[in-house]
């Protein structure tokens, strides 16, 4: 597919950008300005794709030449190269296309992970600790920077529920395949029969709001000042330091009792809060447009039951792609990096078909 009209129609686009970051009044609108910066960011990239892409076709034309001349030692050199310059293209086509898919407006967004303990009880919760800790190293892996928020421990050591902030580099567009409920098959420590048990956590992974996203009016909230307790968090105390807040149109509720401050709980229960309706908000346009959307994966629809972990049989499936892999201790350990990719690259390949790029 022939796409040099397109990327003339991005190159006139980023002269537009240039323009307006170039007005002296260009950051009075902050949230405006944020979203020019990062549209600046991604039409350039996806103009050096372009450039890469077409270096490397022009490469591949004089090996092609070179490879059928009559210089023995040059055309072995050529044909060499041949293969490599092959793969090159196919890689960068494919990126290319992915780039001039419409972007999402939250991907660049960091997020708040909600992991909560379903089915299963204690072994339940057991799991949605284990899951905390595989978000925390994958988040280390990548650079990312991880802010423990709020947590309802249970008597196990694991937790009823938690959530944890994940700032950096493109967090909700690569953490937003972990929405929906995890299921694990194993043998409790409990267990004294070698019983298998099925357990569930459901994950939530949301962008971050921020303050000009979601006004919180003072008329709809109630927030109220309680003594902190639980079982052991790093932070509790007995003085009067815990935190709830409650959306009074929507029911919603928060409590956050894990910060060394009255004041640290409510500004984290205030970004929860504003965060969860954020996400409401971003579901009730999702599904004005449903019965049009034929992509789903990355939809982050939270009661879907997208990965089953297969303790004894070391195994862990997606069952979105069908994609399975027997490096269950990998995956524990924080290396997502396969279900990701495989992911990514379902959920562009639907959007590429929905946009008539492919």
């Amino acid at each position: 597919m022939d796409y040099s009209a397109l990327i003339h129609q991005r190159r006139r686009r980023l002269g537009e950008i240039d323009d307006m970051m170039a007005d002296p009044s260009f950051f009075s609108d902050p949230k405006k300005a944020g979203d020019v910066v990062r549209e600046h960011r991604k039409t350039k990239q996806m103009l050096d794709l372009w450039e890469r892409l077409e270096t490397a076709k022009r490469q591949l034309e004089e090996n092609d030449e070179l490879s059928r001349g009559d210089d023995a030692e040059m055309a072995e050199m050529a044909r060499e190269e041949i293969p490599g310059l092959q793969t090159e293209i196919a890689q960068l086509s494919e990126d290319l296309q992915y780039a001039l898919l419409p972007a999402d407006p939250n991907e660049d967004r960091d997020a708040i992970v909600e992991i909560r303990a379903g089915a299963g009880g204690d072994e339940a919760s057991l799991f949605a600790g284990e899951l905390l800790r595989v978000y925390q190293r994958y988040a280390e892996t990548r650079g990312w920077k991880t802010e423990h928020l709020s947590s309802s421990p249970s008597e196990v050591g694991g937790f009823k529920e938690v959530f944890l902030r994940v700032t950096g580099d493109e967090v909700f567009r690569i953490l937003k395949y972990e929405s929906g409920v995890h299921r694990v098959q194993r043998v409790p420590a409990t267990e004294t029969q070698g019983r298998i048990h099925t357990s569930t956590v459901t994950v939530a992974v949301m962008p971050e709001a921020e303050e000009v996203d979601v006004e919180l009016k003072p008329d709809d909230l109630r927030i109220e000042v309680c003594r902190a307790g639980g079982a052991g968090g790093q932070h509790v105390n007995r003085t009067e330091s815990a935190v709830q807040v409650f959306h009074l149109p929507t029911g919603l509720y928060v409590r956050c009792e894990d910060g060394r401050s009255q004041g640290q709980n409510k500004e984290r229960a205030l970004q929860i809060m504003r965060t969860r309706l954020y996400e409401m908000k971003l579901r009730e346009e999702q599904e004005k447009h449903s019965a049009h959307r034929r992509a789903q994966i990355g939809s982050g629809d939270r009661s879907e039951k997208i990965r089953t972990y297969n303790f004894p049989q070391s195994r862990v499936t997606d069952h979105r792609i069908g994609h399975t892999s027997h490096n269950l201790n990998g995956i524990m350990a924080g290396d997502l990096s396969e279900f990701t990719a495989e992911l990514q690259k379902a959920e562009m390949a639907e959007r590429m078909t929905e946009a008539g790029i492919r």
